[in-house]
């Protein structure tokens, strides 16, 4: 996706408010504005917020996972069952 074609100044946000956040929420693209002729702020829609922030989360916790298989904190799936297994009460069944 090309910024270039959703570059706005300031002003036309100012005058144009409504209208841009009805784009925001139709075109799902995120908004560059500039001020003064440089970009100062990206302006994007609530839904597509949120799925930034939790895609964020996930590679936050796929890069933890790598850091902790690369310092060797890992474990077969053979010993984590049966630690599993040992923790089972009779009732569980």
């Amino acid at each position: 996706m090309r910024y270039s074609s959703q570059v706005k100044p300031i002003s036309y946000i100012k005058a144009n408010a409504a209208e841009v956040l009805a784009q925001l929420a139709e075109r799902r693209e995120p908004l560059v504005i500039t001020q003064n002729g440089e970009a100062k702020a990206v302006l994007q829609d609530v839904v597509s917020f949120e799925e930034t922030q939790e895609t964020l989360a996930l590679l936050k916790i796929l890069a933890l996972g790598n850091q902790e298989v690369a310092a060797g904190k890992v474990k077969t799936v053979v010993d984590v069952a049966t630690r599993l297994r040992a923790k089972r009460t009779p009732a569980d069944g």
